[in-house]
């Protein structure tokens, strides 16, 4: 991405950094910090890894944004890559199965889906357009003439993220990176206008040189005065259990959207337990993140979700729930990811806004974060910088950003 570093030498080497926060951008950083010299403390309230339920997508299509789509271009080289490192000894950490993303009516320019396919397409990735009659052949489990256009794209599938994490957490002790799960932070330790450490819920002290929040969701509740630009937003998922397992296989199943601007629906091909897992990328619920009634899937959630499998999956409307769960997005205004230093307070760095796209980036995210931890100037974090001027609602930029 043409990174520049803005100062002579490795200004992180040897200092003190505490990353709060666990998920994948806080072992990414983590362990990218440790690579490049620093002393890193890991603080997260756990159990570790962090639940990041059983998949997630991993896809090139970014609709227009030509920008992500270059992103993920280099974070799809790291997936293979790491499957590579991976494969011997614990199988692949990433399905590259392919995505296939359909509409209910032809596309149109400035939609995702045609949006998608035209820069796909001109990039030399060879996504495969899919009329009626292909979606059908192709396709047998989704219901015959409801979705007449769209694409199956080769380059992308999914990763099991659970493993992943772990992988990663791993990598990190075994780098020298200091973990400390069931820690809990309650507020930065400032001096002045410098922050100097953190506090935890235990009531001791952790001094650092710099302190990285990536506390994902809680990252608002952590540090309030970002409280109206990083917000926690409620998306239901579902895990299903079909009779039939065979519909639903990769081949004939790959990870999909939907006609996602329209229903916020996307899902994955069946897994080795025989679930098959659906979720909503729509405008969800603001909520809590640690409210225990708020994080619960309604009958309304379920009762929207068999009324689209009746009209797109006929196979699985009567298909048992095996387990629901709400997936807390860290939501920012605009749906770009928040990686910044805070203007206001010296040595604080916010890693954080993630709004249900950021996963994916897995195999880049540590390096960006770093880069901005260490004050290195590149393209994409002209993007991710501190921007509390943005105030759209959201859904402004879905079209571009689902799953």
């Amino acid at each position: 991405m043409g990174a520049r570093r803005l100062a002579a030498g490795n200004p992180v080497s040897g200092a003190r950094v505490v990353v709060v926060g666990a998920g994948i951008f806080g072992v990414g950083a983590a362990l990218a910090l440790r690579r490049r010299g620093a002393d890193v403390l890991l603080l997260d309230p756990g159990p570790l890894p962090e639940s990041t339920d059983i998949s997630k997508a991993v896809r090139l299509d970014y609709g227009a944004d030509d920008a992500y789509l270059a992103l993920m271009e280099s974070a799809l080289e790291g997936w293979r890559r790491w499957n590579a490192e991976a494969q011997a000894r614990e199988g692949p950490l990433f399905h590259e199965v392919g995505v296939t993303f359909l509409t209910r009516s032809p596309m149109a320019p400035g939609g995702f889906e045609h949006e998608s396919f035209q820069r796909l397409t001109q990039r030399g990735h060879g996504p495969e357009r899919l009329d009626a009659a292909a979606i059908r052949a192709r396709f047998p489990a989704w219901s015959t003439g409801a979705y007449v256009d769209g694409y199956w794209n080769r380059l992308g599938g999914y990763a099991e993220s659970g493993r992943v994490v772990a992988r990663l957490l791993r990598e990190a002790t075994t780098a020298g990176v200091r973990v400390l799960e069931r820690h809990t932070v309650e507020r930065l330790h400032e001096q002045g206008s410098r922050v100097a450490g953190v506090v935890t819920g235990e009531g001791g002290v952790l001094r650092a040189d710099r302190v990285v929040v990536a506390a994902g969701a809680w990252t608002g509740h952590l540090l309030p005065w970002l409280g109206e630009h990083l917000r926690a937003v409620g998306q239901p998922v579902f895990h299903l259990a079909p009779a039939d397992p065979g519909p639903y296989q990769a081949a004939c199943f790959p990870v999909f959207g939907a006609d996602i601007s329209g229903t916020g629906y996307y899902g994955f091909p069946v897994n080795r337990d025989g679930i098959v897992k659906i979720a909503n990328h729509g405008v969800g619920r603001v909520m809590h993140p640690g409210s225990e009634t708020e994080r619960v899937v309604t009958a309304d959630d379920e009762a929207r979700l068999r009324a689209f499998l009746r009209e797109t999956f006929p196979g699985l409307v009567d298909a048992p729930l095996v387990s629901t769960r709400v997936c807390v997005y860290g939501d920012t205004r605009d749906e770009h990811f928040w990686i910044a230093a805070d203007p206001q307070r010296e040595g604080l760095v916010v890693a954080a806004g993630g709004s249900g796209h950021g996963f994916k980036f897995a195999p880049v995210i540590g390096e960006i974060i770093a880069d901005a931890s260490d004050g290195v100037e590149r393209p994409d974090l002209a993007r991710f910088r501190w921007r509390p001027e943005v105030r759209p609602g959201r859904g402004e930029e879905a079209a571009r950003h689902h799953g």
